[in-house]
């Protein structure tokens, strides 16, 4: 999903088991959520945001083995249990 907010759009993409978003989401609200969710930065369209690093997760994402520097393809994988 994508939607047009201000300078920048707000960029979610949604697994099985979570998602990845860009840092219009806070993290530590999501992390108080409980939500599964990896971040990235730095992105303004889809294209940019699937060739994208993961830069940070919540705890729940790290303990399905999200990481910091993984591909967005490669996280939504772990996320739909693909891997």
């Amino acid at each position: 999903m994508l939607f047009s907010l201000g300078n920048m759009p707000l960029m979610v993409v949604k697994a099985k088991k979570g998602y990845v978003a860009c840092a219009y989401l806070d993290k530590q609200n999501c992390e108080h959520l409980g939500d599964v969710a990896a971040f990235v930065s730095g992105v303004k369209d889809l294209e940019g945001f699937s060739h994208a690093k993961i830069k940070h997760m919540t705890v729940w994402a790290e303990e399905m083995g999200i990481r910091e520097g993984m591909s967005v393809k490669k996280a939504l994988e772990i996320m739909d249990g693909v891997c």
